[in-house]
């Protein structure tokens, strides 16, 4: 918080999260509002507003490495302003459709793939390599304090407005407001504080460089197996909290947010302990994915809403200490003038698996029970932690093997 810039920062995002979460649970609602609709049409609807990332994020990458991501990261949020102030328009007037929701989540998907390699590359240009993994916390902890405030927040909105298709259209119509928050904050920064590179110009081959350099790092490899084994299968908690809530608790709208907020007690507390955190070993990073794994098996046996909202929160310190110590760690050892491309190819997996993992959760709990989307998703993890292990002894060995810590093409390219 000593860098004017990155206070803008976070008070901006603060504002937009909130908004965001709200949408969330508004989005997923208005899903289960429309008749006939159920886990698949959720899982669908999921797995579009992420699809974006999985196609377009490698080659966001490289938009955030070529151009200032200030200005980059304004024209992501005002993408995503649209295509909420539409959906929440169609939602008010109580015409909404399925289609409609795929389309507009879709749009949104689009600027999210391109916001989130910025964003994330962002955060070294405002404080610089020393404050990485504190501001990497602090941005968990303003997320997380907004996972926790949004859902019941939206969860109440729904309720009071009537809990119908109407009532979720103004929930994100107030998210569509947000982003104005972060837009406007960008805009007040100083620019000449920001340890922005150097913009890399134009070239071929610039996505391939970014994955020669990642190949040759064991480290960063077997950080992308494990979120990617998270991302894909266990970290779909709107719609694996949708469907326990509603069929196998009989809750409604307000108990469905709260579960939201059960999670972020534990994501806050986990995001308070990694801003202190100085580095980040591996055995956290490994024990983190372990935990998260088992505390999701665990909470598909619950016997009842309770227990399971217990539960919420040691899921929600697991995955937020596996995602802050596995960006941290991304950020501080790749090198600048890639950072953009590495973030992108972290997010691309960490996201992108969404599209693959949503459908087929949101069909496993539609066969054979909401119980099923935890146990197995958990089930997953754990086989994924397994093969990163794996996969890092391999890169060690090739990488060793080879005697050079770069490709001839990284090394030619890449000040030392």
């Amino acid at each position: 918080m000593s860098h004017p810039n990155y206070r803008l920062y976070f008070a901006g995002s603060v504002v937009s999260n909130v908004g965001t979460w709200m949408q969330r649970v508004a989005q997923d609602w208005l899903v289960l509002t429309i008749p006939g609709n159920g886990g698949t049409e959720l899982g669908i609807t999921t797995g579009l507003q992420f699809l974006p990332v999985l196609l377009l994020s490698p080659y966001a990458g490289v938009i955030a490495d070529r151009f200032p991501k200030r200005r980059m990261l304004q024209v992501t949020q005002a993408t995503m302003a649209l295509a909420a102030l539409a959906l929440g328009l169609i939602a008010v007037s109580g015409h909404a459709q399925t289609w409609h929701v795929y389309a507009l989540a879709l749009a949104f998907g689009v600027g999210s793939a391109f916001d989130a390699p910025a964003r994330q590359a962002f955060v070294s240009e405002m404080v610089g390599p020393d404050d990485v993994t504190n501001a990497v916390g602090l941005n968990s902890a303003a997320f997380n304090t907004a996972r926790l405030i949004g859902p019941a927040l939206a969860g109440l909105l729904i309720g009071v407005l009537g809990g119908g298709m109407t009532a979720t259209g103004w929930v994100i119509l107030l998210n569509a407001l947000s982003y104005l928050a972060v837009i406007a904050q960008l805009e007040r920064m100083d620019v000449a504080a920001l340890r922005a590179p150097r913009p890399a110009g134009r070239q071929p081959g610039m996505l391939r460089e970014g994955v020669a350099y990642l190949r040759t790092q064991p480290k960063m490899l077997m950080i992308l197996v494990l979120v990617f084994f998270a991302g894909t299968f266990g970290m779909n908690f709107q719609l694996t909290s949708a469907l326990m809530a509603t069929e196998v608790f009989g809750k409604g709208a307000g108990e469905f947010g709260l579960l939201g907020s059960a999670l972020a007690v534990g994501s806050l507390s986990g995001a308070l302990l990694a801003a202190g955190r100085v580095r980040v070993r591996l055995r956290l990073l490994v024990g983190a994915a372990v935990a998260f794994g088992v505390a999701e098996i665990a909470a598909g046996l619950m016997p009842s809403y309770l227990t399971f909202a217990l539960l919420c929160p040691f899921i929600g310190l697991a995955t937020i200490t596996l995602l802050n110590s596995a960006n941290a760690t991304l950020q501080i050892e790749s090198d600048p003038a890639l950072r953009g491309r590495v973030m992108a190819l972290y997010m691309t997996i960490v996201m992108g698996g969404t599209p693959i993992g949503s459908p087929l959760i949101g069909w496993i709990g539609e066969t054979y029970g909401a119980r099923w989307t935890l146990v197995l998703g958990g089930i997953l993890v754990l086989v994924g932690v397994g093969l990163a292990l794996v996969v890092r002894a391999a890169a060690e060995r090739r990488t060793a093997g080879r005697g050079v810590d770069s490709p001839p093409l990284v090394a030619a390219m890449i000040p030392r």
